[in-house]
């Protein structure tokens, strides 16, 4: 038997299935239960450092009144 097709038949059965294993592995590691906190922590990081508290509920800030960062 050549090596390609010794090669070939494993990546056409073993290897198709450890991928796909890794793969839904790696889908379950991402929606567990216990990372929903992980992540919007994570995805937070760019608003902590903001000069100003959020304006309240129903209150509007006008676009005049804001300053550009430099």
């Amino acid at each position: 038997m050549e090596i390609y097709t010794l090669l070939r038949e494993f990546a056409d059965s073993w290897m198709l299935l450890f991928l796909f294993v890794f793969f839904m592995g790696i889908v379950a590691w991402a929606f567990r239960p216990g990372s929903t906190k992980i992540y919007e922590d994570t995805a937070s990081i760019p608003f902590r450092h903001v000069d100003a508290p959020a304006p309240a509920e129903g209150e509007a800030t006008p676009a005049a009144d804001k300053e550009a960062r430099t």
